[in-house]
């Protein structure tokens, strides 16, 4: 909801003339596509023979040589993953692609955030070994583990890095990398999540193995059904939705909608109380993804890719529903540092007025599972890049950050390593989101070397808080056929927006539903429209006094007892 901190703006999406498109699709359609880029039909091919061949993936071949090689000598392989939706989801498909392929001798380690922190370390090296390791596949992390790698290598250890991060100065010496970001990597879309890289490692692995005429025994098995993992993982890690990523987020929609997905997630679905037929993107990220992350966050992830593996839907069901009540956990103890954040910054007089360039926050007892959400909440309502932090061990403090459009901050971060060498401890990450660790006695000298990097390098209208809008909708556009034409047209995600429009309201009725969400009746010309707006201040709605309404907002199906109806779902509300 606006509130006095964002100063939130809305602007008109840029608009393209959709006169010159010939898109096979409704005049609204149309618009809405031009706006995002789309002049093609052939833009929109979301079947899988549109995705890019993996054979321009640098490291390609390699990596499946050494595949290749230890399954012909029977070599004990491990997957090593990482604790969020992505990792878990990376590991899963690993392993059933291995095991589908033929490799016997498979296993995973998933290092637990709190006892190994991320990635591969040299800790987590040893316990590989003492399991019999003789290969070690990264997946979703890896091209930051330099002293890791090196620590496998010295033990006689092969690694294979499969990653999707952005690397650092130094690159681990590895057997084989694929990660479509490594300098000398002409991969077209870069944006491909760490399962992605998985997934298309996996296919390269197949054909080779068809080449050496490996499935004269059994059928060569078709790696198409793991695309629901694939969609999971790429949502959940809220990478850009580029037309490649679409097709696989599309293609692994489409089987879960016809009910050929795994038990796991046809479980998580029940648990989140959503339409398995009706599932879309939205979905995947804001309620399959968070359960999955809740193990990874409070307890251990091998949960979430126990139940990715899992071929039991009585087991699954089990699995979910413990996800659901961590997941239950973790909003509270989320909810309950996020108070402690707002306490924090009103001890600061932070105001719209004297924001500084970034954020960074510190609680001794803050939980390291938690503080990446913490991040994303402060951000989402101050809009400023956001450190949150909590206390490891041995003088240490973890870091979670969240950033805004144009603010790159693992190039930030790499910016303060170079201004002052040694006081962060190790980092990594995207543009939008980081890790790092530090010692707790240099947080303010991080703080301060922070903000003075980003006052050089931050331009002022990047922290301007702009919606950008697709307009408004006519009175007879608010239909139920309309919303399920825009549910249907996706997937939608970062990078490529899911539709947003904007107008004025008459506001017929308002109460309070689940403690702190706003359901009204709003109405426009002779058209009354159900709207709900979540998370709104319990302070100021609801207002009886306000009869008119400015609402920013997207067209949604509401279905309820087995009925279905248009609602909006009210990302800003403002009296008028």
């Amino acid at each position: 909801m606006s509130s006095e901190t964002t100063k939130t703006q809305v602007q008109q999406r840029l608009q393209h003339d959709s006169s010159l498109l010939s898109l096979s699709c409704s005049p609204l359609l149309t618009q809405l596509y031009a706006s995002r880029g789309i002049k093609a039909d052939s833009e929109l091919d979301n079947s899988t023979k549109t995705l890019i061949h993996a054979n321009q993936l640098k490291g390609m071949s390699d990596a499946c040589e050494l595949l290749y090689q230890a399954y012909l000598t029977r070599q004990k392989i491990i997957i090593i993953g990482d604790f969020d939706a992505d990792g878990a989801t990376s590991t899963a498909l690993s392993v059933l692609s291995l095991k589908a392929l033929g490799f016997q001798n498979i296993d995973y380690l998933i290092p637990n955030r709190f006892d190994y922190g991320y990635g591969l370390s040299p800790e987590i090296v040893d316990l590989a070994a003492q399991q019999g390791a003789s290969l070690l596949m990264t997946v979703d992390n890896g091209i930051s583990s330099i002293s890791g790698v090196a620590h496998a290598k010295k033990l006689g250890i092969s690694v294979l890095v499969t990653d999707h991060h952005l690397p650092g100065d130094e690159t681990p010496i590895a057997d084989a990398i694929v990660n479509p970001n490594q300098i000398g990597c002409d991969f077209p879309s870069k944006n491909l999540a760490g399962v992605g890289v998985a997934f298309y490692v996996m296919l390269s692995l197949k054909s080779l193995m068809q080449e050496k005429g490996c499935f004269t025994h059994f059928p060569a098995p078709n790696l198409a059904n793991f695309l629901d993992i694939v969609a999971l993982g790429t949502v959940a890690d809220v990478v850009k939705l580029d037309s490649n990523n679409r097709t696989l987020v599309h293609q692994g929609l489409a089987r879960i909608r016809a009910g050929f997905c795994r038990p796991g997630i046809s479980a998580l679905i029940q648990v989140a109380k959503r339409n398995q037929q009706q599932l879309v993107a939205t979905d995947l990220g804001f309620s399959l993804g968070p359960r999955l992350n809740a193990a990874g966050r409070l307890d251990e992830m091998s949960h979430g890719v126990e139940l990715l593996l899992c071929e039991d839907h009585l087991r699954a069901n089990t699995l979910a529903t413990e996800l659901d009540a961590l997941n239950l956990s973790r909003r509270e103890i989320e909810q309950s540092m996020q108070q402690e954040a707002m306490v924090s910054l009103q001890k600061l007089s932070i105001d719209q007025d004297n924001l500084p360039l970034a954020l960074c926050l510190f609680e001794a007892d803050w939980h390291q599972g938690v503080i990446g959400l913490v991040a994303s909440r402060i951000k989402e309502k101050y809009y400023r890049p956001t450190f949150a932090f909590a206390r490891a061990n041995d003088g240490e403090i973890k870091g979670s950050a969240r950033s805004i459009p144009g603010v790159h901050i693992r190039d930030m971060l790499d910016l303060v390593d170079k201004k002052i060498p040694g006081v962060i401890l190790k980092f990594g990450g995207h543009a939008m989101a980081a890790g790092l660790s530090l010692l707790e006695k240099d947080f303010d000298l991080f703080n301060d070397t922070l903000n003075a990097i980003l006052k050089e390098q931050v331009e002022d209208h990047l922290l301007q808080n702009v919606i950008l809008s697709d307009g408004q909708l006519a009175s007879d556009q608010f239909d139920l056929s309309i919303a399920q034409e825009l549910r249907d047209a996706g997937p939608w995600g970062q990078g490529f927006p899911a539709p947003i429009f904007d107008g004025m309201f008459e506001l017929k009725q308002q109460r309070i539903v689940g403690l702190k969400h706003l359901k009204m009746v709003l109405q426009q010309g002779d058209k009354l429209i159900d709207a709900i707006a979540f998370n709104i201040d319990p302070e100021a709605w609801p207002d009886l006094s306000v009869k008119e309404v400015f609402c920013v907002y997207s067209l949604d199906v509401n279905e309820f007892r087995g009925q279905r109806t248009v609602q909006l779902l009210v990302q800003m509300l403002e009296p008028r």
